[in-house]
């Protein structure tokens, strides 16, 4: 049985922000999240955050995590001092506890499970995940016996020359018997320069304490800057992209593209240049996104290509050809072999098999059968100045190039609407739609110069 606490109660000054550290984004999600996301291997019975600065904040924010508890500490006095707010929450808990920090959002849950099994194989009262980074300047150093036994935790200020060569450093990751805990916490001190409770204090007072290595010393990065934020997103894109090269995707120009943890690839997918991933965004076998596309959450289909375009939100279906410079939005449903081509722009619109939205057009609000044909520069005039109005278009209909259509409309199907058309009332099917003033000729006439 465990129980996981994450230290999420600081502010992060150095940040520079009016927003809690643990509530910066990294790859889409907030540092916090993605700590809490480490932990899923585990099939933790409590789950808790330990918050203070903008609690409320944090608390709103993380409302859609319903597994997720919160304590506050109201002052934040050390790591020591966050943990003993947990005593009257963990009451009568008799298993493990693993103590994460929300600004260390690298860590696999892989990792997390190797550090729990590593405790209970050894019946430890404490184990500490620690690294051996190549720049330990910093970072607290562990020492230990021949058997990972620790024997001593030195803070990097506090250490000897010859102490700073070890650079086996704590990740300030642990797991503890917490019956054992329980009975060390009201021993914590404040005799130190910062005035604050410590969770290492702790080790002092158990045994055994042993120190599991990490396998990626990269994985105990924590955020503690912009600097140390933009550093993790370099990590994190890393990772992705080596799995999804290894998976069958082909990254032309990795270092230009960038795509969330969340986005799922499918094998023979290219990804051009300059594209980005967000989200909850799937691109099926065989598509080619970009070059300059951003796509999220949104699902691509088979064969697919976009180039130089936006799709938020929305589904194109298989075999389509997107951009460039196209602009799918709210919510778009493209069938499958459509056109949508060049400066077309698409909110809340439905659209049918072998469609072809080719250039310079607006389509929001409305559904388009199968095989219609929309002439360059149409509009659907979908708005009143307060309310939104939709527009129907039949199969295989066309429409004339620069035609508007004043919704709410209702164009059958078969029917053609001839160019430069303002339709303000339904068309029927198999007809012929004109409304536009008859060309009139004068002749003789011309600008007279002075």
């Amino acid at each position: 049985m465990v129980a996981v606490a994450i230290l999420a109660a600081g502010r992060g000054t150095r940040m520079k922000s009016r927003l809690p550290k643990v509530l910066h984004s990294l790859g889409g999600r907030s540092l916090l999240e993605r700590t809490l996301d480490s932990c899923r291997l585990l099939d933790p019975k409590r789950r808790i955050a330990i918050v203070g600065y903008q609690a409320e904040l944090v608390k709103q924010t993380l409302q859609h995590k319903k597994e997720l508890e919160f304590v506050e500490q109201t002052e934040q006095l050390g790591t020591g001092h966050a943990v003993q707010q947990l005593l009257p929450y963990l009451e009568g808990f008799t298993g493990d506890l693993l103590v994460l920090n929300g600004d260390v959002p690298l860590l696999r849950a892989e990792t997390l499970q190797k550090l729990l099994q590593f405790h209970k194989t050894h019946q430890n009262a404490a184990t500490i995940l620690t690294a051996h980074l190549p720049n330990p300047q910093g970072y607290g150093r562990v020492f230990c016996d021949g058997y990972n036994l620790v024997t001593q935790i030195v803070e990097d200020r506090d250490c000897s020359a010859a102490q700073k060569q070890n650079h086996r450093v704590n990740g300030g990751i642990y797991c503890f018997n917490w019956q054992k805990l329980v009975e060390v916490l009201p021993k914590l001190s404040s005799n130190n320069q910062q005035q604050e409770y410590y969770l290492t204090e702790a080790i002092d007072y158990l045994q055994p304490v042993m120190a599991k290595d990490v396998d990626d010393y990269l994985e105990i990065t924590g955020i503690n800057d912009r600097k140390q934020l933009a550093e993790a997103h370099e990590i994190l894109q890393m990772r992705i992209k080596d799995y999804w090269m290894s998976e069958g995707v082909t990254l032309i120009d990795p270092d230009s593209i960038t795509i969330d943890d969340t986005v799922t690839l499918h094998s023979d997918v290219v990804i051009e240049p300059q594209s980005h991933l967000r989200g909850n965004t799937e691109i099926a076998s065989g598509s080619r996104i970009g070059p300059g596309s951003f796509i999220e959450n949104s699902r691509i289909g088979e064969n697919v290509t976009a180039m130089y375009s936006v799709i938020v939100n929305s589904k194109v279906g298989d075999g389509c050809r997107i951009g460039p410079y196209s602009h799918l939005r709210g919510e778009v449903t493209v069938g499958d072999a459509c056109r949508i081509g060049n400066f077309v722009e698409m909110k809340k619109a439905i659209v049918g098999n072998k469609t072809n939205v080719a250039h310079l057009s607006y389509i929001g609000d409305a559904t388009l059968g199968d095989r219609v044909n929309v002439g360059a520069g149409t509009i659907t005039a979908n708005y009143d100045g307060k309310n939104k109005h939709h527009t129907q278009i039949g199969s295989r209909t066309k429409t004339g190039a620069n035609s508007v259509f004043v919704a709410p409309v209702t164009i059958g199907e078969d029917a053609t609407i001839a160019a430069g058309s303002v339709i303000s009332k339904d068309v029927p099917n198999e007809a012929l739609a004109i409304a536009r003033e008859r060309q009139k000729n004068i002749e003789g006439w011309h600008i007279k110069e002075d």
